[in-house]
């Protein structure tokens, strides 16, 4: 079970037009050290603008280490990385890109950092689901990117700090360790020698950070959704870019709505890589029959990954409703219970839902065309072959 710790002050931010202000914002205000991960940093004006906040507070004397995903990451602008070196920051890559071949040999390059957060200070953090990247940058789409962050001051940050100094180490001794005598040096100073606690914040709200990785931690998100949708008693509004749950989650949700709970799905509408997008939906009709209701995000490319239960629990994070997010991604999410955080959540996918989505109505999806079915059931059909060549699990 996640573990929740009081007196926190959260704060929802969507899309970049929040969540980057806030971010350079801490960034400038830091004295002490900066973590930050990200699985995309590109080369536009918002990656100019965080790395040139990181830059100046590392010439300004403030421990500053950026870890990018190596797949993702993997057009970082050298002209980035010169400046921010430079300057004093420490940037590392993680799993840098290789060779495709030999194709058996991929299970482990899916390995992913799909985690997007930052902790400055050990007092103030940043966890959610918006890559470096211009969201106004949309081409094709009507801009922004629909996506969340939240802001966290209290006694959570120390824990995204903890995290986020666990991996940094990791992938330090993975990188230079064998090599650099410098490292155990360094793992003491991000393990032990950081910021002291935040004090808990009076009437603060109640958070947990749950992590996902290829240790200790495998299934811990999947665990928790799976216990809010079982405790959900009135309704449920889960936000997903990428959604293809395997069995236990489909079931999870079938059986919510069976016992009266109002499950609504918003999804992604427009077709960004199309072997997910047919695939998934070859998982419709059984959701709809059971009484499911599924909305499509038309509007702009969906990222989001959140979820809203009942009145009082919520979710914010990095990690898509897929096999790769559940099985193979590090991620992170930071689950709230508090009625004030998830009424602003609900209220905004709401509005996401009533402006920018299509409801999908069963009679619908019953009378699709021919060549439509033909396409969702062949990614289906893929779908589940890639899953079996890469050891996802016959529970998923």
């Amino acid at each position: 079970m996640p573990e929740y710790l009081p007196g926190n002050r959260l704060t929802l931010l969507c899309n970049g037009e929040q969540y980057f202000p806030a971010l350079v914002s801490a960034i400038d205000a830091a004295a002490q050290e900066i973590f930050m991960e990200t699985y995309i940093f590109a080369d536009d004006e918002t990656g100019s603008l965080i790395a040139d906040a990181l830059a100046r507070a590392a010439a300004r004397g403030v421990s500053t280490r950026l870890l990018i995903d190596g797949f993702g990451g993997k057009d970082f602008a050298p002209r980035f990385r010169r400046n921010m070196t430079e300057a004093g920051v420490e940037i590392l890559t993680f799993r840098p890109q290789v060779s495709p071949w030999p194709p058996w040999r991929q299970r482990t390059r899916l390995r992913r950092m799909h985690r997007k957060l930052a902790c400055i200070d050990g007092a103030v953090a940043f966890v959610g689901g918006i890559n470096i990247i211009d969201d106004y940058h949309t081409p094709g789409q009507t801009p922004p990117r629909y996506d969340y962050a939240v802001q966290i001051e209290g006694p959570l940050a120390a824990k995204v700090r903890a995290e986020a100094s666990r991996l940094w180490s990791q992938v330090s001794w993975a990188t230079l360790g064998r090599r650099w005598p410098g490292w155990r040096a360094l793992h003491r100073n991000a393990d032990q020698h950081g910021p002291g606690a935040p004090a808990v914040l009076p009437e603060g709200q109640d958070a947990a950070l749950v992590v996902r990785d290829n240790l200790r931690h495998r299934r811990d998100i999947e665990l928790a959704y799976l216990e809010c949708i079982g405790a959900a008693r009135k309704d449920i509004i889960i936000a997903c870019a990428y959604f293809f749950p395997g069995s236990r989650f489909r079931l999870a949700l079938a059986e919510a709505a069976r016992r009266g709970v109002r499950v609504n799905l918003l999804l992604q509408g427009k077709v960004e890589y199309a072997l997910l997008h047919y695939a998934s939906r070859a998982l419709y009709g059984r959701l709809l029959g059971a009484g499911v209701r599924i909305y499509e995000y038309h509007r702009s490319f969906l990222h989001a990954k959140v979820a809203v239960f009942d009145d009082d629990a919520a979710c914010v994070g990095s990690s898509n409703i897929d096999p790769m997010s559940l099985l193979l991604a590090r991620e992170a999410n930071v689950f709230v219970r508090d009625r004030r955080f998830a009424g602003e959540l609900r209220q905004s996918l709401q509005l996401a839902m009533h402006e920018g989505a299509r409801r999908v109505p069963l009679r619908t999806w019953r009378r699709m065309p021919v060549l439509r079915r033909l396409a969702i059931w062949a990614g289906y059909r893929v779908a589940r072959l890639l899953m079996a060549v890469y050891g996802y699990g016959r529970e998923h």
